[in-house]
């Protein structure tokens, strides 16, 4: 352990027409100093995650965060982005400033908004996500691109459109009590199994109740070394983190195995000493359904082509097993993508001191987390643990 999550702050998911990517900086990055109890003179770096990809005229956001507080001014503040893992992109630079040594507090912020922009330009801008020399034509953009994931799942494994409504129905059920959450409604698993004019299909198998939503919102953290996490007013530390980036062209490898996913799972429960098993939860990617059946295997829950056994049988379910996706995931929660690494780690952090309200998870523990980015590219895990 190098570092905690000593602070942290969310704001809700969803279309936020009052807001701006400069607005939603500002207020988490202040929110979370609050939280953590320091000023703006504290933090040593800032990072922030931001992914834009052309959903926002302004780049070059890196400063933006200075807007929060004077006190900022002439701190080093970098940008990163690795598709939809920015979020957590942004967290594991942090992680590493601090590892250096560069840095004893370090204020991770990711955003997006996404809303303000086209439909048709919002499906250019997140097929940019994938490997256009090869890809770029695919029906229905990056939907397209998991669209015909799910058929070749479907071709080798069966059917599974049953399990996919099930793990929608799931994350649906488990959004209702998350505050933060763009769509707080319990579809039901009858509606998502079903296609209808308010579900239709999208790509391939996929109907509108398999992808996560198109969303405006940011959340940020506050990292410190454990020796300063201890004197604060609260310390989740990292057991362990994982980075696995893998070939960008889908012709490159199996892309149903989501091998780099694979990778990120077992280097991090190595480097931390456990198994899936010893975990309380996990907050995994469910850009769409069938990434998080897909991720089931991946992450060792199930073997491979059995992942519709982990949500058939409930071991997914909330009080299930190794619960998957309290939140509501990005299914129910939305999927702001510079934010989505960020947030997957806030609500693990208040699960872990019980702070989590309707989606906690009771006796928590350990959580872990796995933030995707493009069709299993950039695999980041993290494995949490509450010290103080």
């Amino acid at each position: 352990m190098t570092a905690a999550i000593v602070g942290w702050a969310h704001t809700p998911f969803g279309k936020l027409d009052s807001e701006s990517v400069e607005s939603l900086i500002v207020r988490v990055a202040n929110e979370a100093l609050a939280h953590a109890g320091i000023s703006a003179d504290d933090v040593d770096e800032i990072v922030l995650g931001h992914f834009n990809g052309g959903f926002s005229q302004q780049d070059f956001t890196a400063s933006l965060v200075l807007q929060a507080d004077p006190a900022f001014r002439f701190k080093p503040a970098t940008r990163v982005e690795n598709a939809c893992a920015t979020g957590s992109a942004a967290v594991q630079q942090g992680l590493k400033t601090i590892a250096a040594r560069d840095a004893r507090v370090v204020l991770v912020v990711g955003v997006e908004q996404m809303t303000t922009t086209p439909g048709p330009e919002i499906g250019k801008n997140l097929l940019k996500a994938s490997y256009l020399k090869e890809e770029g034509d695919i029906t229905g953009g990056f939907a397209g691109v998991f669209g015909k994931i799910a058929a070749a799942y479907f071709q080798r494994h069966g059917d599974q459109s049953d399990a996919l409504a099930m793990i929608a129905a799931k994350n649906h059920r488990n959004g209702v009590d998350n505050p933060y959450a763009q769509m707080r409604k319990d579809l039901g698993f009858d509606f998502c199994r079903a296609e209808s004019e308010k579900n239709p299909i999208v790509a391939g198998p996929l109907k509108r109740t398999d992808c996560s939503l198109v969303s405006d919102g940011a959340a940020a953290i506050v990292l410190a070394d454990i020796e300063t996490a201890l004197k604060m007013r609260r310390a989740v530390a990292f057991r362990s983190t994982a980075h696995a980036q893998d070939f960008l062209p889908l012709s490159r490898r199996d892309i149903l195995k989501f091998e780099g996913c694979a990778k990120a799972w077992a280097d991090a429960l190595d480097r931390a000493g456990l198994t899936l098993d010893d975990l309380s939860f996990v907050e995994t990617h469910d850009c769409f359904t069938i990434a998080e059946l897909i991720e089931y295997e991946a992450m060792g829950l199930v073997p491979e082509g059995e992942g519709a056994r982990a949500i058939k049988e409930g071991w997914t379910e909330k009080g299930g097993r190794l619960p998957v996706n309290p939140s509501g995931g990005l299914k129910a929660k939305g999927h702001p993508i510079g934010a989505t690494g960020v947030s997957m780690h806030v609500l693990s952090a208040m699960q872990l001191c019980g702070e989590a309200g309707g989606i906690q998870v009771p006796g928590a523990t350990l959580a872990g987390i796995f933030n995707m980015g493009g069709a299993a590219v950039a695999n980041y895990v993290s494995v949490l643990e509450r010290i103080k």
